[in-house]
């Protein structure tokens, strides 16, 4: 199952970005083939409707779940009719190292 991240970099050292459609990368880690790929976020600079466009971003992905720290409303609705799961991650100290542990450990 592919997983979203969104992350403050581009390594597995980077902080958790707590931003869904604003966050400066999107990190997709494959659960069954544990690869990882870091995507710069092309909507960061958008002026309006960046959660929408990144929501299309990680779906074209084949993503199952998201996670981060916070979602906007305008995103949660469309996330449900996709049918990809929110997991909102409050612990801003976590990198993307240690959620990619936590999650091969589930």
């Amino acid at each position: 199952m592919k997983v979203a991240i969104t992350s403050a970099g581009n390594s597995p050292e980077s902080q958790l970005d707590s931003r869904f459609g604003r966050c400066s990368y999107f990190v997709i880690f494959d659960t069954e083939s544990k690869s990882t790929e870091f995507i710069p976020n092309p909507n960061k600079e958008n002026l309006d409707g960046a959660g929408p466009a990144s929501a299309h971003l990680v779906a074209s992905r084949g993503v199952k779940k998201v996670i981060s720290g916070e979602f906007g409303s305008k995103v949660k609705s469309l996330f449900d009719s996709l049918q990809i799961q929110l997991i909102v991650l409050n612990d801003s100290d976590k990198n993307i190292g240690e959620i990619i542990e936590l999650l091969n450990h589930k």
